[in-house]
């Protein structure tokens, strides 16, 4: 079977597991997650020993530390999967939600209520853990789902695509409602981004090249989870020491992550004072400093940044410092320069921080507290699906009602249009 074959038969069955999924009820599903999740702890051991040899693979193909960071599945990140699926599990069922009802003049009785978009692919990169989270949320809202990772963690996933297949079946999962792409062909993911009969989403997870090309390839509609170039704005009104710690936590916390801080942004008013130590702070951390002039000048380990910078997702220990002027200053740099991502200000004075709120055209903006709360997990929305930084039909981290459509269902009483 050629890989065209291939996919197209993986997108008929999970076509028609999507209808099968449509009758379960909530109490079935989450059942059925309580089964993953207990398959992926009997399956620990295993999982982490394919996981070894994707780490051995990463290390022999020049894989950076940061790249490396975000493939390794210890222990740790193996109970962090297992409560996702758990915690899945115990969130409310979006499915069969009314979203609102009305009655018109003439008795009819609308409602618009909450359905599976039905089949959804997931195409993404590096994070093995992405297996479960999405398969979790789609499961949940009864789409079917097709899994799409990257070479470097193709074992990985598929054994742990394999534990929650065991699992479900336990408890009488639909056949195909979860399917990981077996190979790393490329010409998979042109062949998923034209099934326009099979799949009704596509979301990509990984790079800005990935991304880019998904989303001209494909004849599916794509939500796009973009770059995340964050920035932290550190005002004047700002207290310093929560301004230190902020700022080394969005940097430096886990650098290889989308909701890591890229860009660091200073009111001229503070500079002097605050990035000496702030400079000191990042050096101890390993942190290599690019910076305009001013930042250059208070940091001398810094290096001059170049335009490039302030458009860079460096996801590993790089961050681009900047000096403005004023709170419209670092907004108007974030709108030009950021990915609508994730964009956090750190100031006590109320009317700076509705202007930043108001102003700065991000899926998630903070007020005093660090980007990397960006996160389907840390909103109480359970595992996420992605971050989506478009503005249709989803936005920010994607939990369980981001994973919906909806139609409307009429109830009458003999009526007929004259």
């Amino acid at each position: 079977m050629d890989v065209t074959e291939q996919i197209l038969t993986i997108g008929a069955n999970a076509l028609a597991a999507s209808r099968e999924l449509t009758k379960l009820s909530t109490r079935k599903k989450n059942a059925i997650l309580e089964a993953m999740a207990a398959e992926l702890d009997t399956q620990r051991g295993l999982i982490q020993e394919e996981n070894a040899k994707d780490l051995a693979a990463g290390k022999e193909n020049g894989l950076s530390s940061a790249m490396l960071d975000r493939l390794e599945l210890t222990d740790e990140r193996i109970d962090g999967m297992i409560k996702g699926l758990r915690d899945v599990a115990i969130l409310n069922d979006p499915v069969g939600n009314e979203i609102s009802t009305w009655n018109r003049p003439n008795g009819l009785e609308i409602k618009k209520v909450r359905v599976p978009i039905g089949v959804i692919g997931i195409i993404f990169e590096s994070r093995p853990n992405v297996t479960c989270d999405a398969a979790a949320l789609c499961f949940k809202t009864s789409n079917a789902v097709i899994l799409r990772g990257g070479k470097e963690a193709i074992l990985s996933n598929l054994a742990i695509a394999k534990a929650m297949q065991a699992g479900g079946a336990t408890k009488d999962m639909p056949e195909h409602a979860i399917q990981l792409i077996p190979t790393t062909d490329r010409a998979a993911v042109k062949v998923m981004c034209q099934m326009t009969d099979y799949l009704d989403l596509i979301i990509p997870r990984g790079g800005e090249g990935l991304i880019k090309a998904v989303t001209e390839m494909s004849h599916v509609p794509v939500i796009k989870h973009y770059k995340g170039i964050c920035h932290t704005y550190i005002d004047a009104t700002a207290d310093l020491d929560m301004a230190w710690k902020i700022s080394e936590n969005a940097k430096c916390h886990r650098p290889g992550v989308c909701n890591a801080m890229e860009t660091l942004l200073v009111h001229a008013a503070i500079a002097k004072t605050f990035l000496p130590k702030m400079g000191e702070i990042f050096t101890a951390r390993g942190v290599e400093l690019r910076g305009d002039e001013a930042v250059c000048t208070f940091i001398p380990e810094a290096k001059p940044a170049t335009e490039a910078d302030w458009y860079e997702e460096y996801l590993e220990l790089i961050l681009a410092i900047r000096v403005v002027d004023d709170v419209d200053a670092a907004i108007a740099h974030i709108n030009q320069y950021g990915s609508g991502h994730s964009d956090a200000i750190v100031a006590q004075d109320e009317k700076t921080e509705k202007t930043f709120l108001a102003e700065v055209d991000s899926s998630s903006v903070y007020v005093n507290a660090s980007t990397r709360f960006t996160d389907g997990a840390e909103f109480g929305m359970g595992a996420e699906i992605g971050i989506s930084t478009d503005k249709l039909h989803a936005r920010g981290p994607m939990g369980l009602e981001e994973l919906t459509t909806y139609k409307f269902v009429i109830e009458g009483k003999g009526q007929i249009r004259e």
